[in-house]
């Protein structure tokens, strides 16, 4: 202040104020460069004024070392500790309050809520039952033997239609005799079903059925291979319903139902296979008396066995240890009997299907087409001759 009051005081100005229009200081003493400035006497810059005259009269190094020392006094106070600080940090500071709903009263009827609890079940849920599991379906073997006649085609076409909409798994062993032709080749390409294309070569001519051993031929097939199913012998000239094929797959051992025959007069139906109480074999039924000394009555297609039985016998403990197949040294009509003997020893070893047997799932028509006339591969060669032309 005592550098304030020398630089106002009338010793160090060379006029004083006129109308308090303003003053002046010496150049000199002012400004390194020896110029004067006027100031307004107008302006309330008087403190701005004191802080040029003391930078260019003390020089600016003694400001700049006030400022400095100043700052670093506040820095000083800014860091020292002046109160008690809890230096003791442990985890419990950093863990979250505990959030709880606030209470609330709430009238429901007659009935007063007089808190809520929020709460996540944390239990991770039951594995289920083993009964629950979803096994697999069983593979079906579906055997169809085949030769060379008129319908051939229609029938391969309608049996194949009918295993397309099956369930999978299934394979389709499809056996013909001597040579593979092309024609069947072709048909079971397009059907989209699974199969195995199998020849006979045993020479069947001399025999009424070729298709004996045919269906030998085929068992063998799957003995060889092991393949693991339920074996069907699915004639092609049978009519079968899908019903049929997703009850197969309930067969643990050997399993039978009834079928309904057209009888070779053409004039009535027949039915045969067995009397059930719900799955137990009880009897059997049949209207053809030419039958009756066999010992079991089912069709052809009227049974279905495991196929594990042809290559492993000692698990099922059958009656034979020889290879299971059809005889055909014996008369016919008995080769189902014959080759159920092979399998089973009794009706105890059987299981009705459906329950109570009480369905028939698929015909035998009888359909005799050796005589008829059809082109071959029914493939038009030409144009077929004009019977009724247009006018």
């Amino acid at each position: 202040m005592a550098s304030i009051r020398r630089t106002l005081s009338p010793a160090y100005h060379d006029r004083s104020y006129q109308n308090g229009a303003g003053f002046s200081s010496p150049s000199n003493k002012f400004l390194p460069d020896g110029s004067s400035k006027h100031f307004s006497s107008s302006s309330h810059l008087p403190f701005l004024f004191n802080a040029v005259n003391i930078v260019y009269r003390k020089g600016w190094r003694r400001s700049f070392c006030r400022c400095l020392f100043f700052f670093v006094i506040g820095f000083v106070f800014g860091i020292a500790p002046f109160g008690y600080s809890d230096t003791d940090v442990r985890a419990k500071d950093f863990t979250f309050p505990e959030l709880k709903p606030p209470h609330a009263n709430l009238r429901f009827g007659d009935q007063i809520v007089t808190s809520v609890s929020l709460s996540v079940n944390t239990k991770l849920l039951e594995p289920k039952e083993s009964t629950d599991i979803i096994e697999p379906l069983k593979q079906l073997i579906v055997v169809t033997p085949t030769y060379n006649r008129g319908f051939q085609a229609y029938f391969l076409n309608r049996l194949g239609q009918v295993l397309r909409l099956v369930k999978l798994p299934l394979v389709w062993i499809v056996v013909e005799e001597k040579a593979a032709s092309h024609e069947t080749a072709e048909i079971l390409r397009k059907t989209g079903v699974m199969y195995r294309h199998v020849l006979c070569a045993f020479n069947s001519s001399s025999l009424k059925d070729p298709r004996v051993h045919q269906r030998n031929a085929a068992l063998e097939h799957i003995e060889r291979h092991k393949l693991d199913g339920i074996v069907f012998f699915a004639d092609d000239d049978n009519v079968y319903t899908l019903e049929l094929f997703e009850s197969l797959r309930t067969i643990s051992r050997f399993g039978t139902w009834p079928v309904a025959m057209l009888a070779q007069s053409k004039n009535k139906a027949i039915l045969e296979g067995p009397v059930c109480n719900a799955s137990q074999v009880i009897g059997w039924h049949t209207n053809d008396k030419s039958k009756r000394l066999r010992r079991f009555y089912a069709d052809m297609s009227g049974f279905a066995f495991n196929s594990s039985i042809l290559w492993d016998s000692k698990r099922w403990a059958c009656p034979f240890s020889n290879p299971i197949r059809q005889l055909d040294t014996v008369k016919e009509g008995f080769q189902e009997s014959t080759y159920i003997e092979q399998v089973v020893e009794d009706e105890s070893q059987m299981e009705g299907i459906p329950h109570g047997c009480s369905r028939i799932m698929n015909w035998h028509l009888h359909l005799d087409t050796d005589n008829l006339f059809y082109p071959k591969g029914w493939l038009l060669e030409k144009n077929l001759e004009v019977i009724l032309p247009i006018k």
